[in-house]
């Protein structure tokens, strides 16, 4: 039973790429978005002491954001579109691919039912945005790995990526606009 979200974008790349900060500014011109997965994974597993974070429990960590994932398709299905998703189901398959990890059946199988629009934004690595925080401890060459890894998981499911621009936030999003028939 596959399942077709054409009103769903995906934004995805490796961390400290903009992407957030792209959806917050589309936000504020009223496109709705659904958050990523794992930056409030970690702040909420921070805040309990869990042990669900990329760096304590990576396969536990993922099962999360997977489960983030398929609820933000769900609240998305009735919703009006175009809505923006930070990240999507097959960024799961794409970090547990990153850690060396295995991607259990049933994430490959929840990758290849629950679909997206076809048309993915691709944010680059960019060097002069990168940094790091609490919730983001990659660097810069696990930011390029982290792209090209998820660069290859869409391709590999279908998915026809588009890469965003290197230009100032309110270029990018007149670019995912255009796109997107915003």
């Amino acid at each position: 039973m596959r399942q077709d979200h054409r009103h769903c974008f995906i934004l995805t790349g490796g961390p400290g790429a903009g992407k957030t900060t792209l959806l917050a500014h589309l936000a504020g011109q009223g496109i709705a978005m659904m958050p990523e997965a794992g930056r409030g994974i970690i702040r909420s597993q921070m805040a309990i002491g869990g042990r669900a974070l990329p760096w304590k429990d990576r396969a536990l960590f993922a099962e999360l954001m997977l489960g983030w994932e398929l609820r933000s398709l769900s609240e998305s299905a009735t919703r009006p579109g175009p809505i923006l998703f930070d990240r999507g189901v097959p960024d799961v398959a794409g970090y547990l691919t990153l850690e060396g990890l295995e991607v259990p059946a049933h994430i490959r199988q929840a990758a290849k039912i629950h679909r997206y629009n076809s048309l993915v934004f691709l944010a680059p690595p960019w060097e002069e945005i990168f940094h790091t925080d609490p919730e983001r401890r990659q660097d810069f060459e696990t930011a390029r790995r982290t792209c090209e890894t998820m660069r290859r998981v869409y391709t590999e499911l279908g998915y026809n990526l588009v890469e965003l621009p290197c230009a100032s936030v309110p270029e990018r999003a007149d670019f995912v606009r255009a796109n997107i028939g915003a």
